[in-house]
């Protein structure tokens, strides 16, 4: 089976130096990839070139099978959805508006997080940092996006309302979408993914499944806090 998303020998940066040095990742249908790693060691800026962000200095990405180009609006129509982790809402407009600024109907939206509703109303710079969050999401997979790539979900909000976002992308999974996660609580990442990555340095240090990694937290826990495993 074809991939829906591959990494192959990326590198990627900002300027001349690259941060990654030959990735290599896969994403298939259906199922959540986390990828863990320390501050710095590449994570966003993965993310970042997959979205189009930030130009490939070598490799290649693919989608669907086919090289993946072009800037990000472009990418959105093929069904990427990259949530960073910045809220990028409109604050000085309503609830209801940042919903219809997005690709799929807001009814949609609401039913995920119904506790959105009575915000409709609201001006988005009055949310809370997890209604605000719960506000993103939800517009984004009201999408119903091929493949959603999220920049720390839980970045900063309480426990109850992580797991509610967790349940959210578990859900978009089980209806089809690939999924690559970027989450600073690795051990909840783990639990819902199928496979995961570590990346150290800007380059892949460890892979496997969720419950291998799980049960080589060790490994993950030096890799993640400190940048190497030694």
């Amino acid at each position: 089976m074809t991939p829906l998303l591959e990494l192959r020998g990326v590198r990627s940066g900002y300027g001349a130096a690259p941060v990654l040095r030959d990735v290599d990742l896969t994403v298939e249908p259906g199922e959540i990839v986390a990828l863990l790693g320390a501050n710095g060691a590449g994570k966003s800026t993965t993310m970042l070139t997959i979205g189009g962000e930030l130009r490939l200095q070598a490799g290649e990405v693919r989608f669907g099978g086919a090289p993946l180009r072009g800037p990000l609006h472009r990418r959105a129509r093929r069904g990427i959805t990259l949530i960073t982790e910045d809220r990028a809402l409109f604050t000085n407009l309503s609830v209801a508006d940042n919903l219809r600024l997005g690709r799929g109907p807001v009814r949609a939206a609401i039913e995920l997080f119904p506790e959105l509703e009575p915000l409709l109303g609201r001006r988005t710079g009055l949310l809370s940092g997890g209604e605000q969050q719960m506000l993103k999401v939800s517009r984004a997979l009201a999408a119903r996006p091929r493949l959603l790539l999220i920049d720390e979900l839980s970045l900063g909000l309480a426990p109850l309302v992580v797991d509610r976002l967790m349940d959210a992308v578990v859900s978009a999974a089980r209806d089809g979408a690939g999924v690559l996660l970027v989450e600073q609580h690795a051990h909840k990442a783990l639990r819902v993914a199928s496979r995961g990555y570590v990346l150290c340095r800007g380059a892949i240090d460890l892979t496997g499944s969720g419950a291998e990694l799980l049960d080589r937290f060790e490994d993950v826990r030096r890799a993640y806090l400190h940048g190497d495993r030694r």
